[in-house]
């Protein structure tokens, strides 16, 4: 920005440019940055971060991730892992032959129970069920398969 367009150029000749004679524009005058959120600054803290000091909760020392990971699929999205003309080739078969759905492939390890299923067995390998999910699949005829 040219020198012209400063703001202070409206202030040359004024000697405290805006600042005032008795408080003085000093450097950092309530602290730099957060400085006395328990102290000076303790209104503002309270009234608009409450909570912001103190701990919550219990530690969790040398937390991995691996043990909590298990992606869930509904059942509503459970053909959607396998081709159209996969399901319609199976429900035209006289031999019985039934495709099987394996969520792990797709990424996924529970299948929940959400969602209707097409009157249509099939057989889904998963690492976990909900209950209501095998329900549901045996209702329609299919299997659940448990993998490792």
């Amino acid at each position: 920005m040219p020198t012209r367009e400063h703001k202070n150029r409206k202030k040359r000749g004024h000697v405290s440019a805006g600042h005032g004679r008795i408080g003085k524009h000093r450097c950092h005058p309530g602290g730099r940055g957060n400085a006395g959120g328990q102290h000076h600054h303790r209104i503002l803290f309270d009234k608009y971060h409450p909570g912001y000091f103190g701990k919550m909760g219990m530690r969790h020392f040398h937390h991995t991730k691996n043990k909590d990971f298990c992606p869930t699929v509904n059942l509503d999205l459970l053909w959607t892992l396998v081709s159209e003309q996969q399901r319609t080739s199976a429900a035209q078969s006289k031999s019985g032959k039934v495709p099987v759905i394996d969520v792990t492939k797709a990424g996924y390890f529970k299948v929940l129970g959400k969602g209707k299923l097409p009157s249509q067995p099939m057989i889904v390998k998963a690492k976990f069920f909900s209950r209501r999910a095998e329900e549901k699949i045996k209702g329609v005829g299919g299997a659940c398969v448990l993998t490792a």
